[in-house]
C-alpha cells in the first residue's frame, strides 16, 4: 500500500502485549489501512534500526504504545525501545520536508502514566486504552475519527464483536490444519494480516 495507507505501530512484541496486539491490528486492517511493524521481514543481513528507518519513512500514520515503559520487578530495565522509535518518527515530522503530513497517535494504560517517565512529551494528546483490548480498539477506532477524518464507522464494540468472531473462525480453521495453539497465538504478523483480509473480504 502508497505512504498515505501505511500505519507504522511500535509496541512490545512480547507474549503479554498480543492479547492488544492482535485486536490493534485487527482495527487497522478492518479500516482500510495496512499495518507495518519490524516483524513483518525477517531479514538477518539488515540491522533491525535499519528497518525501522525505513517503515517510518514509508507511513503517514504512525501508532506508539507507551504502556509498557515502566520496570515490573527488582533490577529490570526500564524498556526504551518505544519512547526511542517514538523520538525517531517525531523528528521525521519534524526535520524532514517530505514527512512533514505524518499523523501520530500515542498511547498510555493510565492517564498520565507518560508523564513519569518521559514528561517531554506533555502537551500531545495521549489515549489510555486501560491494558483492555475493546480500550485499544476504541483508542485506534476515535483517532482514525478525529485526526484521518474517516467517517460513519461502526462503533467500538462493534468491531470488538467482529473481532471475536475472526479470532473464533481462525483458530477453528488453523486447528484443522494441525496448527497448535501457540502457533495459532503467535502466528507470523504478515500472516495473520493475510488472514484478516481474508475474513473480511467474506464478511463484507
Amino acid at each position: 500500500m502508497p505512504y498515505n495507507k501505511n500505519v507504522f505501530i511500535n509496541c512490545p512484541f512480547d507474549k503479554e502485549y498480543y492479547p492488544l496486539l492482535r485486536p490493534l491490528i485487527f482495527t487497522i486492517v478492518y479500516l482500510g489501512y495496512k499495518p507495518r511493524v519490524t516483524l513483518e521481514k525477517s531479514d538477518s543481513g539488515t540491522s533491525r534500526l535499519e528497518q525501522l528507518l525505513t517503515l517510518i519513512s514509508e507511513s503517514k500514520y504512525s501508532i506508539h504504545d507507551l504502556s509498557r515503559l515502566q520496570a515490573t520487578k527488582k533490577k529490570e530495565f526500564y524498556r526504551l525501545n518505544m519512547p526511542f522509535e517514538l523520538g525517531i518518527d517525531y523528528s521525521s515530522k519534524k526535520f524532514s520536508k517530505g514527512l512533514s503530513d505524518k499523523e501520530f497517535l500515542i498511547l498510555e494504560t493510565k492517564e498520565y502514566d507518560y508523564m513519569k517517565a518521559i514528561s517531554d512529551i506533555n502537551g500531545l494528546d495521549i489515549k489510555a486504552h486501560g491494558d483492555e483490548p475493546l480500550g485499544i480498539i476504541k483508542c485506534v477506532r476515535n483517532w482514525f475519527v478525529e485526526t484521518v477524518g474517516l467517517k460513519k464507522l461502526p462503533s467500538p464494540t462493534q468491531i470488538w464483536y467482529l473481532f471475536t468472531d475472526f479470532y473464533g473462525e481462525l483458530y477453528d480453521k488453523k486447528q484443522l490444519e494441525n496448527f497448535s495453539d501457540n502457533e495459532i497465538n503467535f502466528m507470523p504478523i504478515p500472516e495473520f494480516i493475510d488472514e484478516i483480509e481474508g475474513f473480511l473480504v467474506k464478511s463484507r
